[in-house]
């Protein structure tokens, strides 16, 4: 399960535009101009009820390709350079010498290859009245031109529209890509400078836990420097990381109680996390938490996986002084951190939780895979 869809998927340009222009072509051309040109032939042809002259549909097809280069080429162009006044003059000057001389040709073409041949006689009186009124002011077609840049500038509308909204998201899912960036870099300095502080206590006190101690800062590190690379990693490796964690600061404060449990992580196994996700949390309750200055504290977290949902749940005591969800105090880059990930990665699906009760400060996430 993916908190996030995939590049591939998001660049993919919508096809609703070819759709809607493909409609206008079928609809509007091949139904509405059809019917139109049709009611305009005298004669029907009397073994053809239901569709006389089929013929017409290629003929007004070929009687609107003028509009072609209006809604492909001037429309986008001109919309996209924000030439709105522009727009409308081509809109009327094209269109307005375009259809006439388009019509002419269409006519002239379309009386050679009449079928069935009576169409010809309307063909030759069409290609007679078009040429006529090519080099003249007046407009014999001011309904079907209205009707054409209406319909195929929705077209154009549309294209555009789409261009935009997929550029908009390219730039945002761009955008979101370096952020997680930066907070993951952002992250890999802040562990490693806590962690190389408690090595230098066990080493200042000749503790006999170093050597573990360094070996599970080892593959700690490891995992923060490699595999955070990851856009997404199994929650199984979270997992582990998250024991090692706990593990080592077990050795660190051996009277505390720290604990660490997964449910179900084991066997969900199709499940992806962004890496190091619960790290700041699990890091804002061992820097804040009592068992620093007393045995009787503790560092407890629960991890439950369950079908669709996931749920992280930390707790520790506090010192008196010392409240961990204070936004004021030095060092809070990680729930910081965290707050923009979960924004990144799980919009309008994850529910954060930072609550104080009785000395003791709690952390819960529920993300919805």
């Amino acid at each position: 399960m993916k908190p996030l869809s995939s590049s591939a998927a998001a660049d993919r340009p919508s096809r609703f535009p070819l759709v809607f222009e493909g409609m206008v072509w079928v609809l509007y051309v091949g139904l509405y101009k059809y019917a139109l040109f049709m009611e305009a032939v005298p004669e029907r042809s009397p073994d053809r009820a239901n569709l006389p002259y089929p013929q017409l549909i290629a003929f007004a097809l070929v009687a609107t390709l003028y509009i072609v280069p209006y809604y492909r080429v001037a429309v986008p162009a001109l919309l996209r350079r924000r030439r709105y006044l522009l727009l409308g003059l081509v809109a009327v000057g094209y269109s307005w010498v375009a259809i006439r001389l388009n019509m002419a040709l269409a006519h002239g073409l379309f009386q050679h290859v009449a079928h069935p041949p009576l169409l010809a006689d309307y063909y030759h009186r069409g290609y007679l009245e078009a040429a006529a009124q090519l080099l003249t002011r007046q407009q014999p077609y001011l309904g079907l031109l209205f009707t054409d840049v209406l319909a195929f500038s929705c077209v154009a509308f549309v294209q555009v529209a789409f261009e935009h909204e997929t550029r908009r998201r390219r730039v945002e899912q761009d955008h979101s890509a370096l952020q997680m960036e930066q907070l993951k870099a952002q992250l890999q300095p802040h562990f490693l400078f806590n962690t190389l502080n408690s090595i230098y206590g066990l080493s200042l006190a000749g503790s006999p836990e170093t050597p573990r101690f360094i070996l599970l800062l080892s593959d700690l590190m490891r995992y923060v420097l490699y595999d955070s690379g990851k856009p997404q990693i199994a929650l199984a490796e979270e997992v582990s990381f998250l024991e090692n964690y706990f593990e080592l600061e077990q050795r660190k404060y051996a009277g505390a109680r720290v604990a660490f449990r997964a449910v179900g992580a084991a066997e969900a196994t199709d499940v992806l996390v962004p890496p190091l996700l619960l790290l700041p949390l699990v890091e804002n309750s061992f820097k804040h938490g009592r068992h620093h200055f007393s045995d009787d504290a503790s560092v407890e977290a629960t991890l439950t996986t369950t079908p669709g949902r996931l749920h992280f749940l930390i707790e520790n005591d506090l010192l008196p002084d010392a409240p961990a969800a204070s936004p004021k105090r030095r060092g809070g880059i990680g729930l910081q951190n965290i707050r923009q990930r979960l924004h990144l990665y799980y919009p309008h699906a994850h529910e954060l939780h930072l609550t104080e009760h009785n000395g003791r400060y709690r952390a819960e996430l529920t993300l919805r895979l």
